[in-house]
């Protein structure tokens, strides 16, 4: 047994099967559930409990308002029934961790043994004045930058987003994206331009990442300003920090993350959980997190599904099973929209790793396709039948 995971559960009514309240319906969240019926199986019952009753697929939303994608929503009641779960609908809003009891928001009360928080996070307008791309609807407006880039009436335009928190990769999956569609559309002398708090474009995936982006930026004709904070757009100016402001037809920014708050659990001032190496919530007993709600600054699909697989583990191990618990050493992985070939990323994230950092037009992994790259959930939703599960594309 690793060195600081909990092996205390309290058993419910027939002594044998540990209660593992899930809360949240995204990608930690299903992951989670898989590794949990493969690493526990019947030692464990696990319930979803998720404020939707869908899953949002969301990395192919880039394509979708250039016509390249679309978004899939699975029904999370037929997700839970095919993973031999329970699913409750219903948002988990406070947690008493000592009776442990989490409560909906209906007011009724769940008994739990352990329990993880998958909640994600809150989506907010970053940079006022400016066309936000929230990655699940066009309800900010970016389907209509798209339409008049295509017809030539815009000639200039900015891609952003703001510091801290984040994922940068689809900021330059719309640029490239937009790029593509001027190229095909015959259009040469407009302007194309991704302005980023970043040192170098998907710093994040190391050095060589950075080097090989800014080269491929250059080729698609793509201008990048790095080191620069947006601040707000008016008047065909974008704000910025530090430097004077930038003059452009439209700006695009990423939103603003924030933690989804759970009464009961010690969050920071931004609302995201501190955890340990086990992906436990510090300080908090039976109560554990993955995914976008964690301080981990890195808020992409693939570390969430690693961060959810360190928990099941640790839970597993706590309900009995013969599982190792590992700790969390996450390794990003990401598949790059260009508008032509994809390209694979791979990298260490936040720790200088140049030396792993790779970007390539093969694939750098064995997985099946997809934009999410998870142990569990990515193999999944490939062997679902055609259709199965869907509950329409948005």
């Amino acid at each position: 047994m690793s060195v600081g995971v909990e092996r205390d559960v309290s058993r419910d009514g027939d002594g044998d099967v540990s209660r593992v309240l899930i809360a949240g319906g995204g990608v930690a969240a299903l992951e989670a559930a898989l590794a949990l019926r493969q690493l526990a199986g019947e030692r464990v019952a696990v319930e979803l409990c998720a404020p939707r009753a869908d899953f949002v697929y969301r990395p192919f939303a880039v394509g979708e308002p250039y016509g390249a994608a679309k978004i899939l929503r699975y029904d999370l009641a037929d997700l839970a029934d095919r993973i031999g779960v329970s699913f409750r609908l219903g948002g988990v809003f406070a947690v008493d961790p000592a009776a442990g009891v989490a409560t909906v928001r209906d007011g009724e009360e769940i008994a739990y043994d352990q329990m993880l928080v998958a909640s994600g996070v809150r989506m907010l307008w970053a940079v006022p004045g400016a066309v936000t791309f929230w990655g699940v609807s066009d309800e900010g407006g970016f389907g209509s930058v798209v339409r008049r880039l295509r017809a030539g009436m815009l000639r200039d335009v900015v891609f952003t987003m703001p510091g801290g928190n984040s994922w940068a990769l689809p900021l330059y999956e719309l640029a490239l994206l937009g790029a593509a569609v001027l190229a095909k559309s015959g259009i040469g002398d407009a302007r194309l331009r991704v302005v980023t708090p970043e040192d170098a474009p998907l710093e994040l995936f190391g050095r060589a990442v950075g080097a090989q982006m800014g080269e491929l930026l250059r080729e698609r004709g793509i201008e990048v300003l790095s080191g620069v904070h947006p601040v707000s757009f008016e008047d065909g100016r974008l704000s910025v920090a530090p430097g004077e402001p930038i003059e452009a037809e439209a700006v695009v920014s990423l939103p603003r993350l924030e933690g989804r708050r759970i009464d009961g659990l010690p969050a920071g001032q931004d609302g995201f959980l501190l955890v340990d190496e086990h992906c436990r919530v510090a300080g908090v007993r039976g109560v554990y997190a993955a995914g976008d709600v964690t301080a981990f600054p890195v808020k992409q699909g693939g570390i969430a599904t690693q961060e959810a697989d360190v928990a099941a583990e640790a839970i597993a191990a706590a309900a009995g099973a013969e599982v190792e618990p590992a700790p969390f050493d996450p390794v990003l992985r990401g598949v790059l929209w260009t508008g032509d070939e994809p390209r694979y990323l791979y990298g260490r994230p936040a720790g200088g790793h140049g030396e792993v950092s790779k970007l390539s037009r093969e694939p750098l992994w064995s997985e099946p396709d997809g934009k999410i790259v998870g142990r569990h959930l990515s193999p999944f939703l490939a062997g679902l039948p055609d259709a199965a599960s869907r509950a329409g594309a948005g």
